[in-house]
């Protein structure tokens, strides 16, 4: 596992990012079907996701910080980020209703568009891709955008 970005290209830095991202959706779909905490799934993606190998496919690296600043986030600013991600979505469609990835996903982005740095324009294409690899033929990733981008709105108004 690596642990220090000095050495690291900048491209490099960005696909952890990217993995980090994936894997805190991952964590959170984990946690709702399974009913373990944020520490026991934190700990069990770093310990087997991070780095590892599965039919000789490996896994990357990713950002430690960022994932579990991600997790822990969702879960701390979960109700907070259910309700913009509820008045993002179509009254009839509240989040409970939401397919649990996109669930996962919507509370993955909406901990890094409140409780980060990172450009909200950069936060919406990095979990459109994260939609665009779960639902490779489906419209979700458009809806993921949407959803999104009211999202990024309502929480870094100055940022548009």
């Amino acid at each position: 596992m690596t642990t220090s970005n000095t050495t690291l290209s900048g491209n490099q830095k960005r696909k952890m990012k990217s993995a980090a991202r994936l894997y805190a959706v991952q964590a959170l779909f984990q946690m709702e079907q399974s009913g373990q905490t944020s520490e026991q799934v934190v700990a069990e993606f770093l310990e087997h996701r991070f780095g590892a190998t599965y039919d000789g496919d490996e896994m990357l690296d990713g950002d430690i910080k960022l994932f579990r600043r991600t997790v822990e986030d969702a879960v701390n600013y979960q109700a907070r980020i259910d309700q913009m991600t509820d008045r993002a979505l179509v009254a009839k469609w509240p989040i409970a209703r939401i397919d649990p990835t996109l669930r996962g996903l919507f509370r993955a982005a909406g901990a890094e568009l409140t409780n980060s740095n990172t450009p909200p324009k950069v936060v919406i294409v990095e979990y459109v891709d994260i939609a665009r690899a779960f639902f490779p033929d489906g419209k979700e990733p458009k809806f993921v955008n949407a959803v999104l981008d009211h999202m990024a709105h309502e929480a870094k108004p100055e940022a548009f």
